[in-house]
């Protein structure tokens, strides 16, 4: 059994080691291979203590287990936000749900749907007409993918979500087993709120 908590303000900032233990741990699978940093962790996860940014954290007992975080989209990194430059979404309008990490664990238990009925709650609460994510582009034939993967395509228009024609970022990190970080295609998905 989990809980589920929408955490905001100072709650956020007591949550933060967790989230960076979390998205390390969850980042460092398939398809973001991410080699996790601690001073890197704490710089970037300072964007969830700013006004209007999110955590919807799921717990067991006092154990995060796994977490969607989201904020307006003209207040998180500069990378996503450019995405946008060429579309009629104003980025004022746009509620980015940015990170869903969840443990393997407690995978196929509707706590992604929970993370994004919390995000888009939020987003409503703010006045925002869209939100937004985005997802990293591997190619298929990348030597870490693993046979048996399957994307999260399917739920993500289950949940209203398509891809946005043209809007992709470019965006920055260490792969595992790499000395320096390269950037990704990451691929915005949108939805009306």
């Amino acid at each position: 059994m989990s809980l589920i908590r929408t955490l905001t303000g100072d709650d956020v900032t007591a949550a933060l080691d967790d989230l960076a233990r979390l998205r390390m741990a969850v980042f460092r699978d398939w398809p973001y291979l991410y080699e996790g940093e601690s001073d890197y962790e704490r710089a970037y996860l300072r964007a969830y203590r700013e006004p209007g940014a999110v955590v919807i954290a799921a717990y067991d007992g006092d154990r995060m287990i796994g977490a969607a975080t989201g904020a307006p989209m003209e207040r998180h990194a500069a990378e996503f936000a450019a995405a946008f430059a060429d579309r009629p979404e104003r980025l004022e309008d746009i509620f980015y749900c940015a990170e869903s990490v969840l443990l393997p664990e407690w995978r196929g238990r509707g706590l992604g749907h929970a993370f994004f009925d919390g995000r888009e709650h939020h987003a409503r609460k703010l006045g925002r007409r869209w939100s937004a994510f985005c997802s990293v582009v591997r190619p298929d034939e990348h030597p870490a993918r693993p046979a048996d993967y399957r994307t999260l395509d399917d739920f993500w228009r289950g949940r209203g979500y398509a891809p946005l024609p043209g809007a992709v970022a470019q965006f920055g990190w260490r792969d595992r087993g790499d000395s320096v970080a390269t950037e990704k295609p990451m691929q915005f998905w949108i939805k009306q709120l």
